[in-house]
């Protein structure tokens, strides 16, 4: 049974004031599943208010007693993961075994922040004076509104609430309207590890209002949002306007450059896998294939034959790849860039036939090749399973087209050459590289863009950094 979702609000699960609700939909077959209840003003005051008094206490929380709740939490999560899984593909849509992994992924994600809660350490800075003592104190920044979406409703929530929690800040959380359910056992599970009253508080409804309400309210000290570039450049305005630190995940058009001594089955594996996972609705979803002219023909016909491979259909079905696309904008947006390429003078290398599935927003497997650099898609993020191969024959070239479109989120790159693999470590314009293998978004290491795709991380050491201040005391004795 998919449940309706409800607002948490110090610890509370409760309908909206106005007892308003959004539908949820099964992208499988477009069918009502479920409500969602829709909050006002007057919720996200009550919100706010229990966002504060919850901060007051555990920002005084010791970093190890903070770190057992979020372990504890960790292990309620993991206990539970088919049963949200089940959840997840009900309204999100992906395969069951995807919606488990990323489930399991973020078990690993609070652990991480859990440990990284115990490393958060100050600075004695040598004094001039012999009598005077320099100390600097790292301090959570205060309560934090995070705005998070629907296409890893788990994954994307759970390294802004784990940063968050284990700094000492509290957190108010605007879910994604269209995956409520499999956010909100997230929250159950740290709500039954026995987080106290108003630290973890989440919020559905408008967009718009929510973000303009909660971002210059006094009460909230730090913004982090995941989503699209135009959306996060007006609420990063609207942040600057009163000062709030920003941390920002925005959209991606990943480049992957594929040169003449690269081993081909393997780039093509672990590439199709990744390009077509989650139908493409990924930020860091390979997009442009680069291909060294010598071996274009043959890493397509390879590429082809994977996508050829990829199982279309419900998530909830035996060995489905790949299920459907979030809602109807979404599987409008790829037909249209994909209709507009071809228009263009692109050629159709392949497109799977998913006439025969039920009534639902599939698209599938499409690759593309010979695109033109007009075509929306070579400029657009098309954020569905739409594959881009274009060939290139010199390093400069390639590079220069991994470089044009103002996006930086991920790139990736496959060589046996030690030499042009550093090369690309110094040459492309990304917030992450991975080369010969799909090395990102592991809780250890950095995870941002740079240029229009953002700023701050959301990975390793750094991440937490960013929910915390400098202080900075001088004592004289």
């Amino acid at each position: 049974m998919y449940p309706n979702t409800q607002l948490l609000i110090n610890n509370q699960w409760k309908d909206a004031q106005s007892k308003q609700t959004i539908a949820v939909l099964n992208p499988a077959n477009g069918q009502e599943i479920g409500h969602v209840a829709k909050a006002s003003i007057a919720d996200l005051d009550e919100a706010l208010l229990a966002a504060q008094s919850g901060y007051k206490l555990w920002s005084k929380w010791s970093a190890y007693k903070r770190a057992g709740i979020m372990r504890k939490a960790a292990t309620i999560l993991r206990e539970r993961a088919d049963l949200i899984a089940e959840i997840m593909t009900q309204e999100q849509g992906k395969p069951l075994v995807q919606a488990r992994g990323e489930t399991l992924a973020a078990v690993d994600v609070i652990e991480w922040f859990a440990g990284e809660a115990q490393r958060v350490y100050g600075q004695i800075v040598p004094a001039r004076q012999t009598n005077v003592i320099n100390q600097v104190f790292k301090v959570p920044v205060g309560p934090v509104a995070a705005f998070t979406p629907w296409n890893f409703p788990i994954n994307q929530v759970v390294r802004k609430l784990s940063a968050a929690i284990a700094a000492g800040c509290s957190i108010i959380v605007k879910g994604p309207e269209d995956t409520p359910a499999s956010t909100a056992e997230l929250f159950k599970a740290f709500i039954d590890a026995g987080i106290p009253d108003g630290v973890i508080n989440l919020v559905f409804g408008e967009p718009a209002e929510i973000s303009e309400y909660l971002i210059p309210h006094p009460i909230i000290r730090k913004i982090s949002f995941t989503g699209s570039t135009a959306v996060g450049k007006k609420l990063a305005s609207l942040a600057g306007l009163h000062m709030k630190k920003c941390t920002m995940e925005l959209g991606g058009h990943a480049p992957v450059l594929i040169f003449n001594d690269a081993d081909l089955d393997k780039a093509v594996e672990q590439l199709a896998a990744a390009k077509f996972r989650n139908s493409g609705q990924v930020c860091i979803a390979p997009t442009r294939f680069l291909i060294e002219k010598n071996v274009f023909d043959s890493f397509v016909e390879k590429f082809k034959q994977a996508a050829a491979k990829i199982k279309i259909g419900n998530g909830l079905d035996a060995d489905v790849d790949m299920g459907p696309m979030i809602h109807q904008r979404a599987w409008n947006n790829v037909q249209k860039l994909t209709e507009d390429a071809l228009n263009k003078g692109a050629n159709l290398v392949y497109q799977a036939d998913v006439s025969n599935l039920e009534k639902g927003y599939f698209v599938g497997a499409t690759i593309l090749s010979q695109v033109p650099l007009d075509a929306r898609c070579m400029n657009e993020e098309p954020f569905g399973p739409l594959a881009i191969c274009q060939p290139f024959e010199r390093y400069e070239d390639a590079v220069s087209e991994a470089n044009r479109l103002a996006y930086g989120l991920a790139a990736y790159a496959y060589t046996t050459s030690q030499h042009t693999a550093t090369a690309l470590g110094q040459d492309i314009e990304t917030g992450m590289l991975a080369i010969n293998h799909l090395g990102l978004a592991l809780p250890e290491v950095p995870f941002g863009g740079v240029k229009d795709s953002g700023y701050g991380t959301e990975g390793g050491s750094e991440a937490i950094q960013a929910y915390l201040d400098t202080r900075f005391v001088t004592v004289a004795t």
